[in-house]
């Protein structure tokens, strides 16, 4: 299949629908009110619903591999220029901007050195990758660095359950923990009725109301595959795996906030009252000020950051990671770490859930057929193809959903809608079976791109299906994806819609291609707190797939 392009997510992700408005937004319809006023406006929108629609039968079964982007589109932050250049993924609280960059200064400085072996010139190249990513990427042969650098070992034990060949060099680089912050305003109340912090208590007190607790996608983030495998264990501390500890998370689900994809955005919603507990890893929480706010309590396994090479590093390269690790732990450096954040508790002892690789990965699987506590969700995309999209931005846009909705289960309910100066109804809402599947990728490849951009009358377009999709699906949590390249210039205003959004508490997530001016689609997605992507037109695949993964 032909490659698809996309980028490292920095995206943002997702706390929506979890039924708990914004602090800074008063919601001023009532849903019946702003049903009714979206009938209204939409007696002045042209709408045209496709009796045909395309029916692509002839599309090859789509891989996991193949909704992959290629791996340049997750940075290199520092280039090595050695005869011996070793390229290791570092986990993206070492390889970032400051200061979560520690990694980058020792390994520009390292290559600075003129370090040798065998006569030869070393240097080290560092990639800034999640710690999922590159476990999703090596298990789909799509990328083989020299070296990984994870936040914590359960990444590498899954590789070694999957049949890879991996040598730890170093248990530890840069001491971090995982853990949960609770805001002071309740930790006191908190520690009052349940005695300590501890996942099984927290857990508790958010299923009586009396927390809101978040953490983040399990499939890309340590703290979230952490403490999701932490979850378990406190349900079934003698199987964490089993169906009682299955049952309870699937019970869990049905009344927490949808999971985020990072922490950035657990920061945002707490930041706007949204939630009064979450994840983060004791570096982020020490380099966050407006989490001061917040008590950090250690839990789940240590985060170290441990060395792994692979079976296809070659022995000069082995050699030069190794004395890379020997830097890195050297006084010098360690002592960066620890103005970095880092080194914290260290007298802290991992709570071990007794997992191994294999239960790693099992636990992901638990969590995504159980992430929206056994709801339905109806969902609808809404694709800008007014002239601007004409080219790289729709082709991008086409290749991309098609090769990410394979991460879109069954059991959902979807729609296309496609807008211009009008709007068009591709595909009404209905089961994402094989059928529906096939109609959808038929309709994608077939949109063409001309016109103006009615955005908010294709939006309440969408909404309005959604809401009628609910009178046969009661259980459904509805969602709506906005997909555009830019400013409303053709229909309704944003000033006529947003009430109607507020008031039918319909999350947008809301996608934006090559368009710098967001802050529009930002209110539009903060309004029932959802996720707005700032993406180009190589974003597009990374985007989605993640997107979807957690939402869909």
């Amino acid at each position: 299949m032909k490659k698809i392009i996309a980028i490292t997510l920095c995206v943002t992700l997702l706390l929506a629908g979890c039924g708990v408005r914004s602090e800074g937004r008063k919601k001023t319809l009532s849903e019946e009110d702003a049903a009714k006023e979206m009938a209204s406006l939409l007696t002045k929108v042209e709408v045209t619903t496709k009796k045909d629609p395309v029916l692509d039968i002839y599309s090859d079964e789509i891989s996991e591999a193949d909704a992959l982007a290629d791996i340049d589109t997750f940075p290199i932050t520092v280039q090595g220029n050695g005869s011996i250049d070793v390229e290791i993924a570092a986990a993206t609280e070492l390889s970032a901007d400051a200061p979560d960059d520690w990694l980058n200064e020792v390994a520009r400085k390292f290559n600075s050195e003129n370090h040798k072996i065998n006569n030869k010139s070393v240097s080290v190249s560092v990639r800034k990758i999640t710690s999922g990513e590159v476990v999703t990427y090596i298990l789909n042969d799509r990328y083989a660095p020299d070296a990984f650098i994870p936040s914590n070992e359960a990444w590498g034990k899954m590789l070694d359950a999957s049949g890879y060949d991996t040598t730890r060099v170093a248990d530890r680089i840069a001491g971090n923990t995982a853990g949960i912050l609770i805001k002071k305003s309740v930790y006191d109340d908190f520690i009052t009725k349940y005695k300590e912090v501890t996942v099984k208590n927290v857990l508790t007190a958010a299923n009586e109301g009396d927390l809101i607790f978040a953490y983040t996608n399990p499939y890309t983030s340590s703290t979230g595959l952490n403490v999701l495998c932490a979850m378990l264990a406190s349900f079934d501390e003698n199987d964490p795996l089993s169906d009682a500890a299955t049952q309870a998370l699937l019970e869990y689900q049905k009344k927490s906030p949808p999971v985020a994809y990072t922490t950035a955005v657990l920061r945002n919603q707490a930041a706007k009252g949204v939630i009064n507990a979450m994840v983060m890893e004791e570096q982020a929480y020490i380099n966050t000020p407006e989490l001061k706010n917040y008590i950090y309590t250690p839990v789940g396994i240590r985060h170290d950051h441990p060395v792994y090479v692979f079976d296809w590093t070659g022995q000069e390269e082995r050699e030069a990671v190794e004395e890379f690790v020997k830097y890195c732990q050297s006084e010098q450096s360690q002592t960066l770490a620890s103005k970095k954040g880092f080194n914290l508790h260290n007298e802290y002892v991992a709570q071990d859930t007794g997992m191994d690789g294999r239960d790693y990965l099992a636990a992901q699987k638990v969590w995504k057929q159980n992430k929206n506590g056994g709801r339905p969700i109806a969902a609808v995309f809404v694709a800008d193809i007014s002239g601007s999209m004409n080219g790289e931005p729709l082709n991008s846009l086409k290749e991309s959903l098609i090769a990410a909705s394979p991460y879109i289960g069954q059991e959902h309910y979807i729609g296309l809608v496609s807008y211009s100066d009008d709007v068009t109804i591709n595909l009404p809402i209905a089961q994402f079976d094989a059928t529906q599947r096939a109609y959808f990728a038929g309709e994608v490849k077939n949109l063409n791109a001309g016109g103006s951009t009615a955005t908010y009358d294709a939006l309440l377009v969408g909404m309005n299906m959604l809401k009628e999709a609910e009178k046969d699906i009661p259980d459904a949590k509805l969602m709506l994806f906005l997909l555009t390249d830019g400013e409303q210039n053709n229909g309704y205003k944003y000033d006529r819609v947003d009430d109607v959004v507020g008031g039918l508490g319909i999350p947008v997530y809301t996608i934006a291609y090559n368009y710098s001016n967001i802050s529009e689609l930002e209110d539009l997605s903060n309004i029932n707190e959802a996720a707005q992507i700032k993406a180009d037109s190589s974003d597009v695949s990374n985007v989605l797939r993640n997107l979807f993964n957690v939402n869909l």
